[in-house]
């Protein structure tokens, strides 16, 4: 029941940060959208590349730190794991979820559904993910995590 809390928590904590990255509208997100869609976008003056990149930036690296230490800080400080196989699979466990949580509940089910995620004069662009996409892209992305959580361990042994 606690990882069942801990993993909600998690994707809960995910979804908070990237509703942050948009709060301005969903211009503020143009970086989430498919390449048609930018182009789209800054061809008919939403936005520039440069402004485009520059928030990328400063979304994604605070986002990727606030992701690794909720979950450095759920591994090491509410599950007091000390054992690199046990903070393996449970780094596993997390990335893997929020992995699959991203391509169907963030992309098909919010962005799919709610017509915040429309950019005007850019409705005639296909910008979600169909099945067999977000299917590709998370198994992609799960022989990603198989590494990452190798370093998540190797981070939560070594520093704690």
């Amino acid at each position: 029941m606690r990882t069942l809390v801990q993993l909600f928590l998690f994707c809960g904590l995910f979804t908070g940060l990237v509703r942050y990255a948009v709060r301005g509208g969903a211009i503020d997100g143009l970086y989430f959208y498919p390449k048609p869609v930018q182009e789209r976008a800054i061809e008919i003056g939403l936005s520039t590349r440069e402004e485009m990149v520059q928030k990328r930036k400063r979304f994604m690296a605070p986002f990727f730190l606030i992701m690794l230490a909720a979950l450095l800080f759920i591994i090491d400080v509410w599950n007091k794991v000390n054992t690199f196989g046990t903070a393996y699979l449970q780094a596993l466990l997390f990335l893997e979820v929020m992995n699959w949580f991203d391509g169907i509940f963030i992309d098909r089910v919010w962005v799919g559904n709610d017509s915040f995620w429309v950019l005007p004069g850019t409705e005639d662009i296909p910008f979600v993910q169909t099945w067999s996409q977000v299917f590709k892209k998370r198994m992609f992305l799960t022989g990603i995590w198989i590494i990452g959580a190798a370093i998540v361990a190797g981070i939560v042994v070594l520093l704690f």
